[in-house]
């Protein structure tokens, strides 16, 4: 992981948004990248001054991405404090959208979960859209970047063992692997593949060692039980597939995503 990305919905107050980022950076050697996201000017057809209304906007927009846009110099000389190389990136539109197009030049996206009713929505639609591993922290986070024992959540898709995969360098700062596993299914537990993939292969292969810890619940318990495990584990993270089914029959049905995403106590990296 050469190049972070750190998402917040506000600027400034530096340590509080994007400590944990700048000091995982820091141990990784990797350059950070912060961004902010102004949200495109919009409003409704057929309202009396439209044009007028519009245009003030526009201005206010146009305003705030400038403002933002000079916290620049702060936010690097924060980080360098930190030991990081960093840059600030000020963008227009919908979040998923820019942090998509940042994600073709970063290896992760770090950002925090705020409150509020909308919130599992707008962390659903930057994990299908930002094509990134994301490291979801929990509400107001302080806690260390530190990874003495990660947690694994396993079921046999395609989208766990690409978060697996991409948490490989965190992996290898673990003095302890569980591997939570759950009911296998899709893709990696078929048993088509001659010989069948074997996970603790995988990561042997790695240099990587894990202890193997069933877990019986799935569907809607799936996610409180990988929760529940991971903090009897004693975990610093977990690293889970994201929306490993349709995200609509998530969403409606509920699911372990869904849950992880609303009721996470600890750094929880996901990947779709």
């Amino acid at each position: 992981m050469n190049d972070l990305l750190a998402y917040s919905t506000g600027y400034g107050d530096w340590e509080n948004r994007f400590g944990f980022a700048a000091r995982l950076a820091a141990q990784l050697n990797a350059r950070l990248t912060g961004v902010h996201v102004c949200p495109a000017p919009a409003i409704p057809d057929g309202l009396y001054g439209v044009d007028q209304t519009f245009a003030t906007l526009v201005a206010s927009t146009r305003a705030e991405e400038l403002k933002a846009s000079q916290e620049a110099n702060s936010f690097v000389a924060w980080a360098k404090a930190h030991g990081v190389r960093a840059a600030w990136q000020v963008a227009e539109g919908a979040p998923a959208s820019a942090l998509q197009r940042l994600g073709n030049r970063h290896d992760l996206l770090i950002l925090s979960r705020e409150n509020g009713a909308t919130e599992q929505a707008r962390l659903g639609e930057i994990l299908l859209h930002c094509g990134l591993p994301m490291l979801l922290l929990p509400v107001n986070w302080s806690g260390a970047a530190q990874f003495n024992c990660i947690a694994l959540a396993w079921n046999g898709t395609a989208e766990s063992l690409r978060a697996i995969h991409a948490a490989q360098p965190l992996l290898r700062r673990a003095r302890r692997i569980v591997i939570l596993r759950g009911e296998l299914r899709e893709t990696y537990a078929e048993t088509g593949w001659l010989p069948p993939f074997s996970l603790t292969d995988y990561l042997a292969y790695h240099d990587l060692s894990a202890e193997i810890l069933g877990i019986a619940e799935s569907g809607n318990a799936a996610g409180a039980a990988l929760l529940e495990a991971a903090h009897v584990q004693g975990a610093d993270l977990l690293v889970m597939g994201g929306y490993g089914r349709s995200r609509f029959s998530e969403w409606i049905l509920g699911g372990a995503t869904r849950h992880v995403l609303a009721e996470a106590r600890l750094p929880v990296l996901l990947r779709h």
